[in-house]
């Protein structure tokens, strides 16, 4: 497997965790305070796993996840977006959590074991938080606003996945859009201008440190 795909999964697991983790406290129902907080946690625990993975035994998976610079992150845009409006949110969680299993089940295949193996097990970590989605989708789908956010993310979502899987996406979301717009996206390598706070706020304890602290 692709070095590249897996640090581009566990970076978009890392910054997914850290942006849903800004909706504890805030969010619209007590269930979903613990629901996000939740899954942020999950989604950082898979990061952990996959730089565990890629770094190898002997390897540093901190130095791997706040070492690096800004640019050298493989991250999608879509989880870099600053979200704190609810149909946004949600619509996110929902695009994302359709592509990232169409990921996982193709890393699921792979033929180095420990990585087939290791999708396996996020694959089953990860159904409460596409029940989470599902649920959401069910309950907001015919809304206008929500609509117009899954529109306005659709590009995010498609620059996710390379691009033999996003027809998958486009099929497994059911969304009618322009066919031009359908399978262009941001693409993953390019980065908005919202990553670099984050990124800011996730490595100061590590910058910080004389020695680095760690995970």
């Amino acid at each position: 497997m692709n070095e590249q795909v897996l640090l581009g999964l566990a970076d978009d697991e890392l910054v997914l965790g850290w942006r849903e983790s800004e909706w504890t406290g805030i969010a619209p129902l007590l269930e979903e305070d613990v629901a996000f907080s939740s899954i942020a946690q999950n989604e950082i625990g898979h990061a952990r796993a996959v730089y565990e993975l890629i770094v190898g035994e002997d390897g540093d998976a901190d130095a791997l996840a706040f070492d690096r610079k800004l640019d050298e992150y493989r991250c999608s845009p879509l989880v870099e977006l600053h979200l704190l409006e609810w149909a946004h949110t949600i619509a996110r969680r929902w695009l994302y959590e359709v592509a990232d299993e169409i990921r996982i089940t193709a890393l699921k295949d792979d033929p180095d074991t420990a990585v087939a193996g290791l999708a396996a097990k996020i694959d089953r970590e990860e159904a409460y938080h596409r029940m989470h989605a599902e649920m959401w989708h069910d309950r907001l789908g015919d809304e206008p606003r929500f609509q117009a956010a899954v529109e306005d993310l659709w590009p995010y979502a498609v620059g996710m996945l390379p691009e033999g899987l996003r027809a998958d996406l486009a099929v497994r979301t059911g969304l009618d859009l322009p066919s031009n717009n359908l399978l262009q996206g941001h693409e993953r390598g390019t980065h908005t201008p919202e990553l670099a706070p984050l990124w800011d706020e996730m490595t100061i304890v590590r910058r910080s440190a004389p020695t680095g602290a760690q995970w």
